[in-house]
């Protein structure tokens, strides 16, 4: 075991008297020593529940002959963070996670890691730091929050917000109206109920391997939320019995199965700059022109918010990734390797294997790539940019191109930034 560096012989004697000094008996010092990577905080909507997905992981490991130990992670909330200097701050978070996780597994040698994320910078973060530690590893998430719900019935999320405070300046809506919105846009405890960066991170988590299915779907409120967590405290003892590592199951092929779920599933398009990231943690590169091409092929079949009006908790009652991860897809149809369900057009539909779905407007929301990216120079720069393009609008007919920005460290520290709440100019 890897944990025998810091338990086994004479010469280690001093270190397992620390581990005395945790109240751990010989039993438990003598089994697998698994390091669970809990993002609780009490800041994040999406980490305010970590606490008991910590216990539940723990609960499992020790079902299964491990020992937990318990070490945090920070999460920031990018909506808290969003609109003053504090964005600035979310993306590094990303490799101060990745860093300071290697850091705690490398310095006490565990044989195995639960991580626990679900905002944003987060899951990417851990993920990189799995890659880049390569022990075995297994993903549990906190899960989605559940839509929230009007007077009049239509439910809404916090995207929804945004639009309520450009109503409000627009005077179609009253403070009245904004306050019921701002009440009941994120009713619990999740990641943001749409299909944001946090939630589409955690189905990816599924899609390239890592995590188990549900983890992206089920509801964090949700028992089964609890279940699942217990299951990955069991199956990461799977995974260190058999050695099984985080770059044996972040393969290419497993990143082409990442690539071709956010298509279809319409995930952020902030996707594509961690799953590189994660790639070259794994040591693996993701070109572009291969993104493109899996786009071109996938036909997008969910449209989640924030670009329709369905919510995580809709994917997962009509079998969550799962029930678009395996297919073969052209211009003309698909052909399903398995029994699945897909969610298209708000039908629940159970495909047999063999059977084949023509992608037309009625059962698909887009044939059009998803996302694709654009290379070009800068005009009057001579910079070479990469920008993004993203299908968001409902008639299938225009994309919504994404200016490119060709370098971030262009940014100068006094550099006079429009704050887009207060709209004054603040010095940074």
């Amino acid at each position: 075991m890897i944990s025998d560096n810091v338990k086994k012989g004479v010469e280690r004697t001093p270190n397992k008297s620390l581990m005395y000094a945790l109240g751990l008996t010989d039993a438990e010092i003598e089994r697998p020593l698994i390091g669970v990577v809990s993002s609780h905080n009490e800041i994040v909507p999406g980490h305010m529940h970590l606490d008991k997905i910590t216990e539940a992981v723990k609960a499992g490991i020790r079902l299964a002959g491990g020992t937990p130990i318990m070490f945090p992670a920070i999460a920031v909330c990018d909506g808290i963070a969003m609109g003053h200097i504090g964005m600035k701050y979310s993306l590094i978070t990303r490799d101060l996670i990745a860093d300071s996780t290697e850091a705690m597994v490398v310095a006490h040698q565990f044989d195995g890691l639960v991580m626990i994320p679900n905002c944003d910078k987060n899951v990417p973060g851990l993920l990189m730091a799995a890659a880049r530690l390569n022990i075995p590893t297994i993903f549990c998430s906190g899960g989605p929050m559940l839509a929230g719900h009007l007077k009049d019935g239509r439910r809404t999320c916090l995207s929804h917000m945004f639009e309520a405070v450009g109503a409000y300046h627009a005077g179609t809506l009253d403070e009245a109206g904004v306050d019921e919105y701002t009440k009941n846009a994120c009713p619990s405890c999740g990641s943001c109920s749409g299909m944001y960066t946090a939630n589409s991170m955690n189905c990816l988590c599924e899609a390239i391997g890592m995590a188990l299915p549900g983890n992206g779907t089920i509801p964090a409120p949700y028992s089964a939320r609890l279940r699942l967590a217990k299951e990955a405290g069991m199956q990461i003892m799977q995974l260190v019995e058999k050695n099984i590592r985080p770059c044996d199951i972040m393969t290419d092929k497993a990143f082409d199965n990442a690539e071709t779920v956010d298509m279809a599933l319409g995930c952020s398009t902030n996707t594509m700059l961690h799953l590189p990231a994660i790639a070259h943690e794994a040591g693996i590169s993701i070109s572009l022109d291969k993104s493109n091409e899996i786009s071109s092929r996938t036909p997008n079949l969910c449209h989640l918010a924030p670009a329709g009006d369905t919510f995580m908790e809709d994917l997962d009652r009509a079998g969550g990734v799962l029930a678009v991860y395996l297919w073969n897809a052209d211009k003309d149809g698909k052909q399903l390797d398995t029994d699945v369900v897909i969610y298209m057009d708000g039908v629940r539909h159970v495909v047999k294997p063999g059977e084949e779905i023509l992608i037309t407007p009625g059962n698909s929301i887009s044939l059009t790539p998803y996302i694709g990216h654009i290379f070009g120079p800068k005009p009057g720069t001579g910079d070479i940019v990469v920008g993004e393009v993203s299908k968001v609008n409902d008639d299938n007919t225009d994309n919504y191109w994404m200016e490119p920005t060709s370098r971030f460290a262009d940014i100068e520290e006094d550099e006079p930034i429009l704050h887009p709440l207060c709209n004054e100019y603040d010095k940074i």
